[in-house]
């Protein structure tokens, strides 16, 4: 069990650093810290590659200190690679249990938008991937939110996958549940037709689905929500005032498998971590 962290020097890295050193705390798992870099330019410069390679080095022995000096008792190990840093951080996920990035590395430039390495590392990563928003250390709230576990419903095979993680976090954090599934009124309603939802249908919606993660995990206190909008627009929402938001990795067909309609969205809008699991 190996909790591994895309950690570049930046303070959206460091952010991810952060909760991966909880993560890892939280399970008792040693904590990989990972770094890449990449010669841009043609052989034959080998001042300037082997300056790059000692810059490299000493970034991720920046990062992996941070790890030993903020915990206790913490395993704490460093990767350096030559070469693309999602590929890096893909190959590392065959084995780890949890990969955590920042969702902006050096070369991102629109606040809102995730970077291209978080992007493809989300895709292709064959462990559940962490996004941690925002820059410097995670802030600290003196009143946690809950999990967050987006439920799709309709005998979705996502769906048990993302409620174990959402659980098990719930369990490690103290923290209470939220299974949330987001509906929109039928194509032929009009404002002039009812349409009353009673308080209730939550629990008789998401109470079968999740009843035997509740049976698990009784000790995570845990509420059901049926929420009126577009999925993702609904997720952001909640993301508001989660502490963590999970979500599956549903991915589209064909050979570049790209992240789904609701995921993509919701890891560009999002603005607490969001966990995508597989």
């Amino acid at each position: 069990m190996t909790i591994v962290v895309g950690y570049d020097g930046t303070d959206y890295s460091m952010q991810a650093l952060d909760w991966a050193m909880d993560e890892a705390e939280h399970r008792h798992a040693p904590l990989l810290v990972a770094h890449a870099w990449h010669w841009p330019y043609e052989p034959g410069d080998d001042l300037g590659r082997d300056s790059l390679r000692r810059a490299a080095e000493h970034v991720l022995w920046h990062g992996a200190e941070c790890a030993r000096n903020c915990t206790s008792g913490l395993t704490v190990d460093s990767d350096l690679r030559e070469g693309p840093a999602a590929e890096h951080l893909i190959e590392l996920s065959r084995v780890a249990d949890l990969v955590v990035v920042g969702s902006r590395g050096r070369r991102a430039l629109v606040r809102t938008m995730i970077g291209s390495v978080a992007d493809r590392v989300v895709t292709h990563a064959h462990s559940p991937v962490i996004v941690v928003r925002g820059a410097g250390s995670v802030p600290r709230r003196p009143d946690p939110g809950p999990i967050v576990a987006a439920v799709a419903g309709h005998d979705h095979p996502a769906d048990d996958h993302v409620l174990e993680f959402a659980y098990r976090e719930a369990s490690m954090r103290g923290l209470p549940l939220v299974a949330a599934q987001a509906w929109q009124y039928p194509v032929a309603w009009s404002p002039g037709t009812s349409l009353f939802l009673p308080d209730s249908l939550g629990e008789e919606v998401l109470g079968p689905i999740t009843e035997a993660w509740r049976t698990k995990y009784p000790e995570v206190e845990s509420t059901h929500l049926l929420e009126e909008g577009p999925v993702p627009d609904v997720l952001t929402r909640l993301s508001a005032t989660a502490t963590l938001l999970v979500v599956g990795a549903a991915r589209s067909p064909g050979p570049l498998g790209r992240i789904g309609s609701v995921t993509r969205p919701v890891l560009h809008r999002a603005t607490c971590p969001i966990a995508v699991v597989r």
